[in-house]
């Protein structure tokens, strides 16, 4: 197998090897992190990361524990000195890039190194130092040159990873292989309920706070949790994570003015609760804010691809009922102006093979024929419908069909090809044309392919009705493909994730499941693979995943 991080740029030949164990990946952390800020001060507890790959750089993170009570959120400890490294090699004998930042109290003792001054398509090595302290070695890789011809990418693609419900063996497995350019995080990263509240009585493992986070120092300590967990710090450590938000890292359910888990008054001022977890987020993950102190951004890997990444949680309005046509308003948004006319201008302008979008709720229709009663509760409380089984997720692109509308015919009026959505959120695995009128659908025109990846543990089907895989699902599956023939598959049961593999000819998703998200060793296997050939706006089955 060659490795994706060898110390020259080169060219991708061939399509590259999966490393088959975690034992064969190059991601062994370089030094172990203490149990507590007490064994050494300062230390590195909660590993650490990069993302958002450029041509010419990468953003590198970590968190620096001070001393002894200066846990996350707790606003204590002094500022501290850190200096960061980037190397060619794993042993940091030929640096090519170092610098100095400060961690304070004010940034929850976090920081970031915007690093730039890198060769495209390389991989690389990084750590950080503070007070004698060293932190785990990571390794990352930055984007192709804007106008490079590439042979290939590929992503990891997760979404949806609730602390309580499972282990994170899914992050492990994609941080076994060496043949992915980044991991794509599509929403869902936190959870922001007690305690016991979602799974209701709890899961594998309690979360910190135990109560419903609502403050800047409760969304830090939330985050911290979950990057204490060893398989996350494995993922961050092995790949670059390029990540969105959904509505959890804030409030189920979240719009612009409020969220259906936030209750005014006795929770506090919605708007300071989501300045809040912003903070909170930009602080604890690799990412770059926009100038709008937003996720939606967009990034180049050569020739073949751009990655369009957007907020559906800032601007949106709020979640209408159903029934009453409000779904259709043209002035109810799931985006808002700009960023939808920021869309629509990227992908008019965009010359890439290929125009991915990362949305982090489902933008094809679902509708649902009749199903059994039984069903209708569990799938409502998946996909957000009323349990009577209505038309329309009204917090997906269903409950604001007017954005929808206009994006669809902007990509078919403009002659857009190539345009493939990929999506979290809803804790089921589809693959999905979408069609720019679903009731006429196949002999109307498909105007983009989705691809929806599961959860890495939060509930889905079986989960809910607490049952065996396929004992229910089976005939829910069915009545969903019955009433929407634009779906081409869909799985109610499985936990994992996806690897999205991009060449000039095709863009393909490879569906991983777990054997058992309550073992923190659970293996995975492949599933299924769907893919959309070039020029086609199809999706259609293939018969193994991409090697």
């Amino acid at each position: 197998m060659t490795s994706r991080f060898s110390s020259t740029p080169r060219r991708r030949t061939v399509v590259k090897a999966v490393a088959a164990t975690a034992a064969a990946a190059p991601v062994a952390l370089a030094h172990a992190v203490p149990a507590t800020a007490a064994d050494l001060a300062p230390a590195f507890l909660h590993g650490v990361a990069s993302g958002d790959p450029l041509p010419d750089g990468v953003l590198l993170w970590t968190r620096v524990t001070p001393g002894p009570g200066a846990v996350p959120g707790s606003g204590l400890g002094p500022d501290t000195p850190v200096r960061w490294e980037v190397a060619e090699d794993r042993d940091f004998t030929r640096v090519v890039a170092r610098g100095d930042v400060t961690a304070r109290a004010a940034a929850d003792h976090t920081v970031k190194a915007d690093v730039r001054g890198l060769r495209p398509a390389t991989g690389y090595h990084f750590r950080f130092s503070a007070g004698g302290a060293v932190s785990p070695t990571g390794r990352t890789r930055t984007a192709p040159a804007a106008g490079a011809t590439v042979p290939g990418i590929r992503f990891g693609v997760v979404s949806c990873a609730n602390w309580e419900a499972g282990f994170f063996s899914a992050y492990r497995h994609l941080a076994a292989r060496a043949d992915l350019d980044a991991v794509l995080h599509l929403g869902d990263y936190i959870y922001e309920y007690a305690a016991g509240g979602y799974p209701a009585g709890g899961g594998v493992r309690a979360h910190e706070p135990r109560h419903e986070i609502v403050t800047l120092a409760d969304y830090r300590t939330r985050h911290a949790t979950y990057k204490t967990d060893p398989d996350l710090q494995a993922l961050h450590a092995a790949h670059p994570v390029v990540a969105i938000w959904d509505d959890h890292e804030i409030a189920n359910d979240a719009w612009a003015g409020g969220a259906e888990n936030h209750t005014p008054g006795a929770e506090g001022d919605w708007a300071a609760r989501a300045a809040a977890a912003r903070q909170a987020y930009f602080e604890w993950m690799p990412v770059r804010a926009s100038t709008e102190g937003t996720v939606y951004r967009r990034l180049r890997f050569g020739r073949l691809a751009d990655l369009h990444l957007l907020d559906l949680r800032s601007f949106r309005s709020e979640q209408t009922g159903i029934g009453n046509g409000d779904a259709d308003d043209p002035e109810r948004t799931i985006t808002g102006r700009a960023q939808l006319d920021w869309l629509k201008a990227g992908l008019t302008g965009s010359d890439t093979a290929w125009r991915l979008v990362g949305t982090s709720v489902m933008i094809s229709p679902v509708a649902f024929g009749s199903l059994p009663a039984h069903l209708l509760g569990p799938l409502a409380e998946l996909l957000g419908l009323p349990e009577g089984g209505l038309a329309v997720n009204v917090d997906q692109w269903d409950g604001y069909t007017d954005d929808r509308r206009e994006l669809l015919a902007h990509l078919t009026a403009g002659g857009i090809r190539n345009t493939v959505f990929l999506t979290g959120d809803i804790h089921m695995a589809w693959a999905n044309d979408v069609p720019v009128r679903a009731a006429t659908y196949p002999v109307s025109q498909s105007a983009a392919t989705e691809f929806v990846v599961t959860s890495v543990t939060s509930d889905n089907l079986d989960d809910v009705l607490n049952v065996a895989p396929g004992t229910v699902s089976l005939v829910a599956q069915a009545a969903v493909r019955a009433a929407n023939r634009h779906v081409k598959w869909v799985d109610m049961d499985g936990h994992g994730y996806g690897v999205l593999d991009v060449t000039p000819e095709h863009a393909q998703m490879d569906y991983y499941t777990l054997s058992d998200k309550a073992k923190p060793d659970s293996s995975a296997a492949w599933t299924r693979s769907y893919r959309t050939l070039s020029g086609t706006q199809k999706v259609e089955r293939a018969d193994r995943p991409v090697r």
